[in-house]
This record gives C-alpha cells, structure tokens and sequence, in this order.
C-alpha cells in the first residue's frame, strides 16, 4: 500500500472510531449491527483495511449515518465551521459495485455530494438512508429502481427521491458510468 493510500485509509478509519465513540458503542457492537466481523472493523479503524461501499454504507447505518457523511468527515481538514471546502483529486475513495465512490466535499455538511465512476451490470441489494438524494448523469445511461419502480436516466438527466426510500441503480448499454450523487445529510 502507498503512503497516500495509507493516509486515506487511516482518514476513513479515524471517522468510523470517531463516530462510535460519540456514540458509546463498542467494535461489537457496530460489527452485530452491521454484519460485519469486529476484526474487521477494527483492522478498519486503524487503516489496516479498507471497505467496500457496500459494508461502509452497513457501517454507516449501524452508526446511524450514512456513508457518504463517514467519507466527507474523512476529509475534514479543516474545522467543520469553515464556509468552504476545496476538493482535489486525492480524496476518500472505495470500492462500489461495477466501479468506485469519492466524496466531493471535506467535512460534515448538510449536502454530501459524491462521484461514482462505474455502476453494476445488474441490480444488487437496496439501499435505504433518512436522507434526500439527487444523482446527475454525467456520462453513460442508469436505470434506477426507487421502491419497485423502474427510471431510466441517461446523461444530463437527473434524478430525485425523498429519504426513506429503497433504491438501487444499474449501468445499461456497457457504457462507462459516471454520476455525481448529492445526499442530505440527515
């Protein structure tokens, strides 16, 4: 591992601790929660492994976030009250299904703003978070499968739904995926 991949998973593990602390939960039990075996989540926390989307998002609801607010505070280089937050190439970057996710903004803030390179060829387990969500198609085409129905959005397109609701997404055609995700930070 490189000393900069190193550095960001240190980061991320620094959130994941520093949330289950705040909340006065044990590496048990964030890992029952979740699913999720506690040696990895401690090898996690101290940036000796890094997750998928997938389990950071298991993470994440088990700590009563979500994922996309664990990797902006994995960013938070400067003090959370700070109006402005400049994002280089060199952010919180993991694994997700068909590609990878980076968070576009340093710090706990009311909109999570993400980019996801790559989707899946096919559908996986929904996710679910209290948070509103807004995907822009930068590049390819996706389908979205909010709560049963069936939207096709390609580029340029965009697409809305509340919190609360189930919801997954797909690459259509083999095209290569690009989306920028914002999330409401509830």
């Amino acid at each position: 591992m490189t000393a900069f991949a190193e550095d960001v998973g240190v980061r991320l593990g620094g959130a994941v601790r520093a949330q289950r602390h705040a909340l006065g939960l044990t590496l048990v039990d964030v890992a029952g929660r979740a699913g999720l075996s506690h040696p990895f989540l401690s090898q996690l926390e101290r940036g000796l492994a890094r997750p998928s989307m997938r389990s950071l998002t298991a993470i994440a609801s088990a700590l009563g976030t979500s994922a996309q607010a664990l990797m902006a505070a994995a960013e938070a280089s400067v003090p959370l009250v700070e109006p402005v937050s400049v994002v280089r190439h060199d952010t919180v970057s993991v694994d997700s299904p068909g590609g990878s996710v980076r968070s576009l903004v340093r710090g706990a803030r009311a909109m999570l703003p993400s980019e996801y390179t790559g989707a899946p060829a096919s559908f996986h387990d929904y996710f679910q978070h209290d948070g509103e969500e807004f995907v822009y198609v930068v590049s390819g085409c996706i389908e979205v499968d909010v709560d049963g129905v069936l939207h096709t959005v390609a580029a340029g397109e965009s697409v809305y739904y509340a919190g609360g609701v189930r919801h997954r997404w797909r690459g259509l055609d083999g095209e290569q995926v690009r989306l920028v995700v914002v999330q409401q930070n509830a």
